[in-house]
């Protein structure tokens, strides 16, 4: 079991890689399924690029719209190279990253990659969840705390935690919910933050290998992950595993999507 240093939580961007031309590009034509809101208002420009438009077995799936949009395009097509570009109706863009513009990059081969990794989480009833953000044990009851064992890498770490819920959450995931909890996100490993916890425990970051486990001592609870509607109720005394999977999901133009320019503008309500 290896800690991750407390520095980690910093608010920078995660690791990016940079190719010049990935193969998908270099092909007459990418076929493309497009998910998310507002889609008429992206489907003019696309007709200037070598796409054909499909629903299965796509070469890219691009996302319309917000983070949300993006977590469902990976339920949908999990694994499929990723180009999530933010709805104008609802997020105002900065000069540089006009949609046409970006999109110009994109079908360049331009737009930087990056390699989002994957939280699982599964039941001993071998109900499984997964999320690019994070995985989520919260209290079923808003008028009762949960109270759990926490073991990493078999190792326990602590015998009862009580709580309103535990998030465990992947660099990309933990500006949203993690970061609503600890004031910071992290560029490595896996953050564990303890949402309202009676000892006053705040979070943990643990390497990515680690594996968790997580016994439920006083119930009721749901498990959740990402934006997904799917819940999957736990009781008393059941055992819950979470860790990263081996498969990563590419997304291309991260540094795009998430522009502190862009967002000061959505911040402060500029359309």
């Amino acid at each position: 079991m290896r800690f991750t240093p407390q520095s980690a939580l910093l608010p920078r961007q995660p690791r990016i890689t940079f190719r010049l031309m990935d193969a998908i590009f270099q092909q007459q034509t990418i076929r493309v399924a497009l998910v998310g809101r507002n889609l008429a208002d992206i489907l003019p420009l696309l007709d200037q690029f070598p796409v054909q438009l499909v629903e299965e077995t796509p070469d890219l799936v691009i996302s319309h719209g917000g983070d949300g949009s993006l977590l469902g395009a990976e339920r949908s097509y999990p694994g499929v190279p990723k180009f999530p570009i933010r709805d104008r109706r609802q997020n105002p863009k900065c000069p540089q990253h006009d949609e046409k513009a970006v999109l110009t990059k994109l079908f360049r081969g331009e737009l930087r990659q990056t390699q989002l990794r994957k939280l699982s989480a599964t039941t001993e009833d071998g109900e499984e969840l997964r999320g690019i953000n994070d995985i989520v044990l919260s209290r079923e009851l808003a008028t009762s705390a949960i109270r759990y064992r926490l073991w990493l890498d078999d190792v326990l770490y602590r015998s009862q935690i009580v709580a309103d819920s535990l998030v465990v959450a992947t660099p990309f995931g933990s500006t949203g919910y993690f970061q609503s909890i600890t004031h910071g996100n992290i560029q490595t490993g896996i953050g564990l933050a303890f949402n309202n916890s009676m000892d006053l425990l705040g979070h943990t970051v643990v390497s990515e290998e680690t594996r968790l486990t997580v016994q439920l001592l006083r119930g009721p609870a749901v498990l959740v992950a990402d934006n997904d509607l799917h819940q999957i109720p736990l009781k008393t005394d059941d055992l819950l595993h979470i860790q990263v999977m081996p498969q990563k999901t590419p997304v291309y133009g991260i540094d795009v999507f998430r522009c502190y320019d862009c967002y000061h503008l959505r911040r402060d309500g500029v359309m």
